[in-house]
């Protein structure tokens, strides 16, 4: 595809609005470095010297989808204390919408918290609590997206499921028939073991390991090419008869991703990364980025085409960050 033409679905990004409803967390990096190693155990001691904080999870979904040029809409829970607090604060500061981000007085909001010294990850602290999130409040949260798609005011809903107790199937269920109706994208970002199947979704985007473990078959890792990968297409087979998507697409780390059809149509779309850093939230930047690119008049292969682009800015650099519309714009040109 011409880079003109890629070009063009990404000027229309700015017209797009987006609910994205999920687990929601605040990822936290101390940044420092090391000198000595601990007389107290053999452990190294960082000095650290800098404290920083962004948008996680289904957070940074919706970080994504704002810093790309479109409007997001937050749904999801926190807890009643600060690190809520900042987490709602870091949310408007992208100017995102934040009327359905509701406080779950039972639970601690989820914060990843990393310790980094120069650029190499040394520990990861992790606080949340997992239980299910009261019905009365995934209730309220259904209802407030049920009426933006009613409204007409989102072109697109994205769940986004880290299996942290917020996302229920009937949540899905309820949402997917109205956008259905609406003619409203729909995505899910899944992970195994959370939700039954819901059929009907628009794009389903697990990563290798979670289509594998959704399918319920084991993955051999065999290094080989997706089109020639039997293994591989006997999960695409049962994940796209189980959840009828009308798009399934995979990530495969280096080896890019697949997007299999309901017609029976695979296409391979190889990596774009040259420098790999760090990727964490690379899948959050995919699924926002594929799902905006649907919403602008990509065909799907155009749409997983430029999310591959997108991922490949972000596993670049380090830490949790998005991709920003002019560098993805620019990474367009040098293509």
């Amino acid at each position: 595809m011409r880079e003109e033409d890629f070009s063009g679905i990404l000027r229309r990004f700015g017209s797009c609005r987006v609910a994205v409803v999920g687990d929601m967390m605040l990822d936290v990096y101390l940044w420092g470095r090391v000198s000595r190693i601990s007389p107290e155990a053999p452990v190294p001691v960082v000095n650290v010297q800098n404290r920083t904080s962004c948008l996680g999870g289904a957070a940074n979904v919706m970080r994504n989808v704002a810093t790309l040029g479109a409007r997001a809409f937050a749904f999801g829970v926190t807890g009643c204390d600060l690190t809520g607090d900042e987490l709602a604060a870091e949310l408007r500061k992208y100017r995102i919408g934040v009327d359905g981000v509701l406080r779950d007085e039972t639970r601690r909001t989820t914060e990843k918290r990393r310790v980094i010294a120069g650029v190499q990850q040394l520990l990861r602290e992790d606080y949340e609590d997992l239980h299910a999130v009261p019905d009365e409040i995934r209730r309220k949260m259904v209802e407030q997206v049920i009426r933006l798609i009613r409204a007409g005011e989102v072109d697109a809903v994205i769940f986004e499921d880290y299996r942290k107790g917020l996302l229920a199937g009937w949540m899905l269920e309820e949402v997917v028939a109205e956008a259905r109706r609406a003619g409203v994208v729909t995505a899910l970002d899944p992970k195994p073991e959370s939700i039954a199947p819901v059929k009907g979704i628009s794009v389903m985007k697990p990563n290798r390991s979670e289509a594998f473990a959704l399918a319920g078959i084991p993955d051999s890792a065999e290094w080989v090419h997706p089109l020639e990968d039997r293994a591989l297409a006997e999960v695409a087979r049962r994940l796209l008869d189980e959840w009828a998507p009308e798009q399934l697409l995979i990530s495969l780390a280096a080896q890019g991703m697949a997007l299999f059809g309901r017609d029976g149509t695979v296409e391979v779309i190889p990596t774009r990364a040259r420098e790999v850093f760090d990727v964490s939230g690379a899948g959050d930047t995919v699924t926002a980025t594929f799902t905006l690119a649907l919403v602008s008049g990509a065909t799907p292969v155009q749409a997983a085409e430029l999310a591959n682009r997108a991922a490949g800015v972000v596993v670049a650099k380090v830490g949790t960050v998005p991709v920003h519309f002019a560098e993805l714009d620019e990474a367009l040109k040098k293509a």
